[in-house]
C-alpha cells in the first residue's frame, strides 16, 4: 500500500480489517500462552478488542460476545473521563460494573495508543476473568451476595496501574493482599497487561506504515460498510413485534417463583432497525444476578446476531442498527451502586439473550434459534481448597452442553452458554486433572435429554469429580433446575439441570442450586447440565438423523417412536411403513 492511493476500495477495507483482526488475535494468543490460571490457559475465558479513540468497537478476535458487544465503549469513555491527559505508557485497570465492565471478576486492562505527536488514536482492551478477585467467599460468582459490600471484591473504575510503562505497585500490593492466590493473580495480570501492550506495539507500527489519517478514514469507511450490511439484512426480515419471556429459577433474594424476564423485539425493515425493550422487568434484587449496563446491552445483541446472517461484521457500524431500551435500577438495566452484579455475564443475561433469539424465530421459520441451556452448574463452578500446603482457587469447565436447535443445525454441544457462544474451551479431563487437584470420575452425555425438534437441542452432560487431596469447596449458581431451555416453532424443552453430593457410601444427596458445597475426602460432586431447546416439530426431523441419534445412544428407540414418530425395527433399521403411519397420526 503506497501513499498515492486515495480511494478506500473494497480490497483496502478487507486488508486493513484483516490487519486489525490480526492484532486482536495476537493479543489473545499472548494472553492464552502467558496466563497463569486454568480459567485463562485452559478455558480461555478472556476477550481482546481494539477500539477507536472515539470509543467505537473496531475489531475483536475470538472473543466472548457478552464481554465485548457493548461495554468496552463505556469502559473506554470512563478511562478518558477520569484521565483526560493520556500519555504513551499509561495503562488502566478496570472492573467496575457501574462503569461499563461486565462484572467485578473480569479484570480488564485499557491501554491508549498515543502517536508521536501525543494524539490518542486507538484504545486496546484485554479482559480476563479472574480465578479469584477478592470476594468474601472463594468464588467469583456470588449469586447470594446482597450487595457489592457482601460480595467484597475490589472495584477499579479505570484506575491507572502504569505510567511511562512503570507499575503502580500500590495498586498491585492492594490486590495481592486481598486476593487468595496472589501469585496466580499477578501472573494473570501481567498476561493481560502484556496482551494490551502487544496490541499497542502493533498499532503503533501500523500507524507508521499506513498513516494515522489513512487509518482514521478506514475506520469510518469500515463502520459505514458494516452498517450498510446490517441494514440490508434487516430490510430483508419480516416486519413484526414479538414479546417473549424466560424464567430464571428461584435463588436467594428472588421471588419464590424465580424471576421472569420479558423482552419485546421489534423488527422494522422499512427503517432498517431492530429495537429491544427491556424496561418492563423487575427492579434490581438483593443478590448477584443483576446485570451491569454492559451485559444488559450486549445480551439482546447476542440474541440478534445469533438470528441473522453470520457474515455481518460485529462492530460500531452494525450496532447503529440496533437500539436497546433500558431503565435505571432494573435487574436488566443500569445498576446503581451498591447493587451486586457478581453473576452478570451468565444467568439473567442468558434469560435475555435466549428469548430474543426465540422471538426472532417466531417471526418466520428459518430465523432465530431455540433457547440455549442455562448456566452455571457445578461442573463450571469455582473449586477451592488446600493442595500441597497452599490454597488454590480456580474455575473449572468440566462438562456443560446446552446448545440450542437452529433452523439449520442441531444444538452446538459445547457452547457452554448463549453469551459465551462456544468461545470458552472444555479440555480433556486429563488436562483438567493435571492443572487442578481433582479427579474426574465420569463425564458423559445423558440420553433422551435433548429438546426434540426438526433440529434438536444438545443433550445434557453428566460430570462427577472429587478432590484428589483433602476437602474441596465447589461454588456455583445453577439455573435451569426448574426452567429448562424452551423450544421454538413446535420444538420441545430441553432437560433441566440438577446437582448432588455423592456421599462416601455412594448415595446421592441433593444440594441447593446456588451454594458453596463442601466435598470431603471420599465424596464427590455430581453435576448435570441443561439440554438445549429444539427448533421445529420433532416429527419433521429427517428420519436418518433420528436413526443416527439412536445408534449413537443419544436417543432411545422408545423416544424415537413416541416423540419423533420414527419406528426402528429389531434389526436397528427404520421401519418405513410404521414410521409413515406414526408421523401421519394413523
Amino acid at each position: 500500500m503506497t501513499e498515492h492511493v486515495t480511494e478506500m476500495d473494497g480490497s483496502t477495507l478487507a486488508v486493513l480489517s484483516a490487519r486489525f483482526e490480526g492484532i486482536a488475535r495476537k493479543m489473545s494468543n499472548t494472553l492464552h500462552r502467558t496466563g497463569r490460571s486454568g480459567i485463562l490457559t485452559i478455558a480461555r475465558d478472556f476477550s481482546c478488542v481494539v477500539l477507536t479513540a472515539k470509543h467505537e468497537l473496531l475489531a475483536t478476535a475470538e472473543s466472548l460476545p457478552i464481554h465485548v458487544l457493548r461495554g468496552p465503549d463505556i469502559m473506554s469513555r470512563t478511562m478518558t473521563d477520569n484521565h483526560p491527559n493520556l500519555k504513551r505508557g499509561d495503562a488502566f485497570l478496570h472492573n467496575s460494573p457501574y462503569h461499563g465492565c461486565t462484572h467485578p471478576a473480569d479484570h480488564s486492562i485499557l491501554v491508549p495508543v498515543i502517536d508521536d505527536e501525543g494524539v490518542h488514536r486507538f484504545t486496546l482492551l484485554a479482559k480476563a476473568h479472574q480465578a479469584d478477585c477478592g470476594n468474601s467467599l472463594p468464588t467469583t460468582y456470588m449469586g447470594a451476595a446482597v450487595d457489592v459490600y457482601a460480595e467484597g471484591a475490589l472495584i477499579f473504575p479505570a484506575v491507572k496501574v502504569q505510567e511511562n510503562y512503570q507499575h503502580n505497585m500500590d495498586i498491585v500490593r492492594m490486590c495481592q493482599m486481598r486476593i487468595r492466590v496472589p501469585e496466580q493473580w499477578w501472573g494473570d495480570y501481567l498476561a493481560t497487561l502484556g496482551a494490551a501492550r502487544v496490541g499497542e506495539r502493533e498499532i503503533l507500527a501500523l500507524g507508521k506504515e499506513i498513516g494515522w489519517d489513512r487509518l482514521e478514514e478506514y475506520t469510518q469507511r469500515w463502520f459505514d460498510y458494516s452498517e450498510a450490511r446490517m441494514e440490508e439484512v434487516i430490510r430483508a426480515l419480516p416486519k413484526g413485534k414479538v414479546t417473549r419471556t424466560s424464567r430464571h429459577d428461584p435463588f436467594p433474594g428472588t421471588p419464590e417463583d424465580g424471576v421472569e424476564i420479558k423482552v419485546t423485539v421489534s423488527v422494522q425493515p422499512e427503517d432498517g432497525m431492530i429495537e429491544v425493550d427491556l424496561r418492563d422487568n423487575p427492579d434490581a434484587m438483593p443478590n448477584g444476578l443483576n446485570l451491569s449496563e454492559g451485559c444488559a446491552l450486549s445480551a439482546p445483541m447476542v440474541g440478534i446476531f445469533n438470528s441473522i446472517d453470520h457474515t455481518v461484521p460485529k462492530n460500531e457500524g452494525s450496532f447503529r442498527r440496533i437500539k436497546v431500551h433500558l431503565r435505571d435500577n432494573c435487574i436488566v438495566g443500569r445498576p446503581r451502586h451498591p447493587t451486586s452484579c457478581s453473576v452478570a455475564t451468565t444467568n439473567i443475561a442468558d434469560r435475555v439473550a435466549n428469548p430474543v433469539q426465540a422471538a426472532m424465530a417466531e417471526l418466520a421459520d428459518g430465523l432465530g434459534q431455540a433457547e440455549t441451556g442455562a448456566l452455571l452448574p457445578p461442573s463450571c463452578g469455582v473449586v477451592s481448597g488446600v493442595h500441597n500446603g497452599e490454597p488454590y482457587v480456580n474455575e473449572v469447565y468440566l462438562g456443560c452442553t446446552g446448545g440450542a436447535g437452529t433452523p439449520h443445525t442441531d444444538g452446538w454441544l459445547t457452547i457452554l452458554h448463549v453469551g459465551n457462544a462456544g468461545m470458552c474451551y472444555q479440555d480433556s479431563i486429563e488436562i483438567d486433572e493435571l492443572r487442578h487437584p481433582i479427579f474426574v470420575r465420569a463425564r458423559r452425555l445423558l440420553p433422551d435429554t435433548e429438546g426434540a425438534g426438526r433440529f434438536r437441542g444438545a443433550l445434557s452432560a453428566y460430570s462427577e469429580f472429587a478432590p484428589s487431596e483433602g476437602d474441596m469447596t465447589v461454588a456455583y449458581v445453577s439455573d435451569g433446575n426448574q426452567n429448562g431451555a424452551q423450544g421454538v416453532r413446535g420444538g420441545l424443552t430441553g432437560a433441566t439441570s440438577s446437582q448432588f453430593r455423592r456421599k462416601a457410601d455412594g448415595s446421592l444427596e441433593p444440594v441447593a442450586n446456588c451454594a458453596e458445597v463442601l466435598i470431603k475426602a471420599g465424596e464427590a460432586m455430581v453435576s448435570i447440565s441443561c439440554g438445549g431447546g429444539g427448533y421445529g416439530d420433532p416429527k419433521e426431523r429427517a428420519v436418518e438423523r433420528v436413526l443416527h441419534d439412536v445408534r449413537e445412544g443419544w436417543v432411545s428407540q422408545d423416544r424415537a417412536a413416541s416423540v419423533y414418530g420414527v419406528v426402528i425395527d429389531s434389526d436397528g433399521e427404520i421401519d418405513l411403513e410404521a414410521t409413515s403411519r406414526s408421523r401421519a397420526g394413523v
